[in-house]
């Protein structure tokens, strides 16, 4: 069978190949993880944004029908807090207050293309992917790392990430 090999000293499944790789995986996304804390603190140190200010823009981009009470019962803050910090970004251009469809008394929260923007340079940025290292790749080296990260994304898509 294809999938199992005979070896001196015993037998070796996929299932054993599977796991040896997936560790040698985890190893390096840690490796990666340490390497470009650099490049990331880089985008942190530029940023105006306070760190809970930059959760809550972060939570609004994921869940654009998001509301100022849901966003304070997700931070564990009192309504209060949660409201001041919310208007300071709407303040900023950063949150637009919108009436919710099916209940005119609701507010839903929506981020602005500039809060858009903000989360994902400094957020959704990965560091280790850019231009001057994808450059130092061969075009085979390329093409699979685009394919393992189709894959890792078409995963993620059917989890609902």
């Amino acid at each position: 069978m294809p999938w199992l090999e005979i070896r001196p000293g015993g037998y070796r499944g996929e299932m054993d190949e599977r796991d040896e790789v997936r560790r040698s995986l985890e190893t390096l996304t840690v490796a990666l993880s340490v390497r470009s804390i650099p490049r990331v603190v880089g985008s942190l140190h530029e940023t105006t944004l306070t760190i809970q200010q930059l959760k809550t823009l972060a939570a609004v981009v994921v869940n654009e029908s998001a509301t100022v009470s849901g966003l304070s019962d997700l931070f564990g803050v009192s309504l209060a807090t949660m409201s001041k910090l919310v208007e300071r970004l709407v303040e900023q251009g950063l949150l637009d207050r919108v009436q919710d469809g099916g209940d005119q008394r609701v507010r839903r929260l929506r981020p602005t293309d500039r809060a858009r923007a903000a989360v994902r340079e400094i957020l959704g940025a990965r560091p280790e992917l850019g231009k001057d290292v994808l450059d130092a790749l061969s075009l085979e080296e390329l093409r699979a790392l685009e394919t393992g990260m189709r894959a890792i994304n078409r995963e993620l898509q059917k989890r609902g990430s």
